[in-house]
């Protein structure tokens, strides 16, 4: 991903083109619907069109210095966003669980859900956890992330392991759905995304 080519749609984020480090990135941070959480908050590539295939990027994550407690750096991706943004999937991190003590934290570290109806809050409320999990991540460090998508199944990695961290065998809007690809950012996070690859096998 060229960060000064690539055209971005904001979608209630605020983007930008920043150097960290040394290297060209792009910077997305959450604007608007601040207290709610597993919203349309993302990058939206103009243009792209995804249904079966991978999706790599690499993220980091801060907390911003207005964050609240529960601010967990959640980072991730959107696809098969449908054109008014009322519908998506989604696999994100939560990297401040990833090392942390406590058990039940520390199972939160990655979440799949499904806008608008199958949120993180959906899924706990009715006692489901098959759509998250543990995984080794930490604030301010580089995470790859690969997602494998086919039909309603869906494969996600991290930093180049060879057995997925969560794998969802039966994504909310089925096989059928297709749409573009956002850079995912939620409450208290401040997101930066590289080098992403895209690569559609339909």
């Amino acid at each position: 991903m060229n960060s000064e080519l690539t055209p971005i749609e904001a979608v209630h984020t605020k983007v930008e083109h920043v150097t960290l480090n040394g290297e060209s990135v792009i910077r997305v941070v959450k604007k608007d619907k601040l207290m709610e959480f597993d919203e349309n908050t993302y990058a939206k590539l103009i243009g792209s069109s995804f249904h079966n295939g991978e999706i790599e990027v690499k993220m980091l994550s801060r907390l911003l210095p207005d964050a609240p407690d529960f601010a967990r750096g959640f980072i991730g991706i959107a696809f098969r966003i449908n054109e008014d943004d009322t519908k998506f999937e989604s696999f994100y991190v939560r990297p401040t669980n990833g090392r942390i003590a406590d058990p039940v934290r520390k199972n939160r570290g990655v979440q799949y859900f499904s806008y608008p109806k199958y949120t993180f809050d959906y899924f706990r409320n009715l006692w489901i956890t098959d759509f998250e999990g543990p995984a080794d991540i930490g604030l301010d460090e580089w995470i790859t992330l690969k997602a494998v998508i086919n039909g309603s199944k869906g494969e996600f990695y991290l930093n180049g392991s060879k057995e997925p961290v969560l794998v969802v065998e039966d994504m909310k809007h089925g096989a059928d759905a297709n749409g573009a690809i956002g850079l995912f950012v939620d409450i208290g996070t401040e997101a930066f995304f590289k080098d992403l690859k895209i690569t559609a096998t339909d």
